[in-house]
């Protein structure tokens, strides 16, 4: 064989070896591209049907259905197509149990039937709706986040620090049927408000832009943004002292923020009023004018429902009295403090908190055992109703936080509860509201002549939670 019959052969043979490498690798990639399809079962349309049902997913009908063993993923592919429904989830972990997602609007029921009526179905059941609750001693209630609220035991005492478990309002049981609603206003008369407060921030009362300015006769247009400053004859309410702060927090401070603490209401509008100075002193003249104020905003169409008084003294006025029984003739309730001198305000009266108005409820204060505070008043007649108010944690100045005691503690647990009523009837009279709020009580033996109706403030009651 000559030389050059030699390289034309080793080319040729070279040529066959190449062809038939690429037929091979032709007929793998084949195999693989037909494995690859009979894998995926979704149609071509995919997307579209993805997009469908993001539109409407809400409105399908979702059951749970387990396929007997033995049942092939070809079978169950053949049931579903027939039934015209899809396979929305499979769980891997209980083999043949599937979510299946009806496609022709059918309700579960029906879905539920078809399946149940198949030789290769098991069991077939509806996907219930499922709520994140918790449950004391069989009670749904709602448990806040905020970084304090386990030393707010007057909203859920659980008996540390020495006291007794349940000896608080039952908070966390009415959180669970309402934590409050923004169009319930409630006024705090106090020494102002921080309304910047990042705790109260988003539940300090705005004017509405719909409603003028407030007017004075003396001062003309008062520029009530947040409220009304009457030590200063301005609409800037800030509070210098703390304590009309720290009856706001114990009202309305933001609940389920994960910061600080919550309030009775986590959803609610305080207004504050500022008629005390920074030292905690105010006049009667002064608490007139801030009642006068709530009035004419009323009337105006703020729906300012509820009055928080945390302050008194045992001088009788008129005045006073008169003013606040034209509140009653608005609708406010007007909720007082005690007092805290120790004594029987059936003898020794306290005003405001012992006039006999129809509006009026006056507040004792119960420590943390469920027993009245060694400090607060008292008056089988003429005090209604106690709350938590000793080592009671709420908001403070620069946006801080503190513990107090007092009547003047008591007293906006109470005006929150009342608030929290009205979230669920806004319509309610005065007159019902206070009848409502002296039936929610837990009776105890330790109020028993002390208070009229002799016991504790209960939120869950209140609101029908228990």
């Amino acid at each position: 064989m000559s030389r050059n019959n030699i390289w034309i052969h080793l080319t040729i043979a070279l040529a066959l070896v190449l062809i038939a490498a690429l037929a091979g690798g032709m007929r793998q990639w084949q195999r693989a591209t037909e494995r690859s399809r009979r894998q995926v079962s979704v149609p071509a349309q995919e997307p579209d049907v993805q997009e469908s049902k993001s539109e409407d997913d809400t409105d399908k009908a979702e059951v749970l259905v387990r396929f007997r063993a033995g049942t092939t993923r070809e079978v169950i592919d053949r049931i579903t197509r027939q039934f015209h429904d899809e396979v929305e989830d499979r769980i891997e972990a209980v083999d043949g149990l599937d979510v299946i997602e009806d496609e022709d609007g059918q309700s579960a029921a029906d879905v539920i039937a078809q399946y149940r009526s198949l030789p290769e179905v098991e069991y077939a059941e509806t996907n219930n709706q499922i709520v994140l609750d918790h449950d004391d001693q069989g009670r749904k209630h709602a448990h806040a986040d905020d970084e304090m609220f386990s030393r707010q035991w007057g909203l859920a005492n659980d008996g540390e620090n020495g006291g007794l478990a349940g000896a608080d309002i039952s908070a966390m049981r009415a959180w669970a049927v309402t934590r409050g609603s923004d169009q319930v206003v409630v006024a705090v008369i106090d020494s102002g408000v921080d309304y910047t407060h990042p705790d109260l921030v988003r539940n300090i009362w705005a004017r509405p832009e719909i409603i003028k300015a407030y007017q004075d006769e003396d001062l003309g247009a008062v520029d009530d943004v947040h409220g009304f400053n009457i030590v200063d004859d301005n609409g800037d309410p800030m509070d210098d002292n703390g304590h009309g702060t720290h009856c706001a927090g114990i009202i309305g401070a933001e609940g389920g923020n994960g910061i600080g603490i919550a309030g009775v209401n986590w959803n609610v509008k305080i207004m504050p009023l500022r008629f005390m100075d920074d030292d905690g002193a105010g006049t009667t003249k002064d608490a007139i004018e801030a009642i006068n104020y709530v009035l004419d905003r009323k009337r105006a169409g703020v729906n300012v429902r509820i009055i928080s008084a945390s302050w008194g003294s045992n001088t009788r006025s008129r005045a006073l009295e008169d003013v606040i029984s034209k509140a009653y003739d608005e609708g406010i309730l007007f909720v007082a403090a005690a007092g805290n001198a120790s004594s029987d305000n059936d003898e020794t009266p306290h005003y405001p908190s012992s006039y006999n108005l129809g509006n009026i409820v006056s507040v004792a204060a119960t420590n943390r055992n469920d027993q009245l505070a060694s400090f607060s008043n008292y008056g089988a007649k003429s005090v209604q109703v106690a709350a938590p108010g000793e080592e009671i944690l709420s908001t403070w100045l620069e946006h801080g936080f503190t513990e107090k005691k007092g009547t003047s503690m008591a007293t906006p647990f109470v005006a929150g509860v009342a608030a929290l009523i009205l979230s669920q009837n806004p319509k309610m009279s005065v007159d019902d509201l206070r009848a409502r709020l002296l039936k929610s009580v837990d009776s105890l033996a330790s109020l028993n002549g002390k208070v009229s109706s002799g016991g504790r403030i209960n939120a869950a009651k209140a609101v029908g939670a228990e």
